[in-house]
């Protein structure tokens, strides 16, 4: 079975940095794309970064220029560094792994963390 946790949620005020961590554990063969996702109360859940399998990332409009996504392939852990934070990026930061196989025959799925919580004091 696969496992995400996230870390490095908190209490920043504006204007600072967070970096948020994902770590994948369990059986992993491979998978498509990494995201990040956030969902504000009331508010729906909403796609922040993605990097694919081949590293390549892409930003939602509202974080562009302040976020960025990484990944360490050896420790199967994905990072949000996120700067220059407002306060309208209060959200609860979930992680996602898409098309993950855990075999070479498996079907692929997607896998979620319980996410981490963000809030940003103004």
């Amino acid at each position: 079975q696969v496992q995400l946790v996230e870390s490095g949620g908190g209490l920043v005020q504006a204007g600072g940095s967070l970096r948020l961590s994902c770590v994948a554990s369990g059986n992993i063969f491979s998978f498509n794309v990494v995201n990040w996702y956030r969902q504000a109360p009331g508010k729906q859940r909403e796609l922040a970064a993605t990097i694919t399998s081949s590293g390549r990332t892409s930003y939602a409009d509202f974080v562009k220029g302040r976020f960025t996504i990484s990944r360490d392939n050896a420790e199967n852990t994905v990072y949000l560094q996120m700067n220059s934070l407002k306060p309208e990026d209060t959200a609860v930061y979930y992680c996602n792994f898409g098309g993950l196989r855990t075999t070479r025959i498996t079907f692929p799925r997607d896998y979620w963390g319980k996410g981490t919580l963000v809030t940003v004091s103004s």
